[in-house]
């Protein structure tokens, strides 16, 4: 499969932030995170979506409304098929992320899922195979560095989200920044002190 164009091939907000219970227990979803990351690609009807996944259309069906109840998937376009309205699916946007210290309507947010945690269990065959690219660093910096260093890793994770789909495997790329309160450090250098 060597297809060069464009991703998705819809219109789509850059982000969205997400303010509520529902929006976040809606994301959490193994299944429903695979249907938005298929949906990344290019915009899919159920059926494609079920065939996809290897599920049933019904239960596939109820997943993608959960979504488009909360606002997380859309209907990007329709076409005819045999008198049927056919609905092809689209996310909302780009990326989603979670309100931090912010309640919704309905009350508090529950924790954001871990992404590492789905990142170790879908990079588990890869590392088996001997495939795994990976690297972990620590560096003791002040927040607004942290929050600087952050952005330019925003900048490549929605570089990386823009790159046309060709090849015929698919890549995760998982990144995290978070603060290591009992990490161990060296006291100042005698010529600092």
């Amino acid at each position: 499969m060597s297809i060069n164009r464009p991703v998705p091939d819809y219109e789509l907000a850059d982000t969205l932030e997400l303010t509520t219970a529902e929006q976040v227990r809606a994301i959490s979803d193994p299944l429903r995170t695979t249907i938005l990351q298929l949906l990344h690609e290019r915009a899919a009807t159920v059926s494609e979506l079920a065939t996809a996944v290897g599920r049933p259309k019904s239960t596939v069906a109820h997943h993608v409304k959960v979504l488009s109840d909360a606002g997380i998937l859309q209907v990007v376009r329709t076409r005819k098929v045999r008198a049927i309205e056919e609905r092809f699916y689209g996310r909302a946007a780009r990326m989603f992320f979670v309100g931090l210290g912010r309640q919704g309507k309905d009350g508090q947010l529950p924790h954001d899922f871990n992404d590492f945690e789905v990142a170790a269990e879908e990079s588990k065959p890869a590392y088996d195979a001997g495939r795994m690219r990976s690297f972990i660093r620590h560096a003791r910096i002040p927040e607004e560095r942290a929050a600087e260093f952050w952005q330019q890793v925003d900048a490549l994770i929605h570089r990386f989200d823009q790159l046309p789909r060709a090849g015929d495997t698919t890549y995760g790329f998982a990144v995290g920044l978070y603060p290591m309160v009992d990490y161990p450090t060296l006291p100042p250098a005698e010529d600092e002190a």
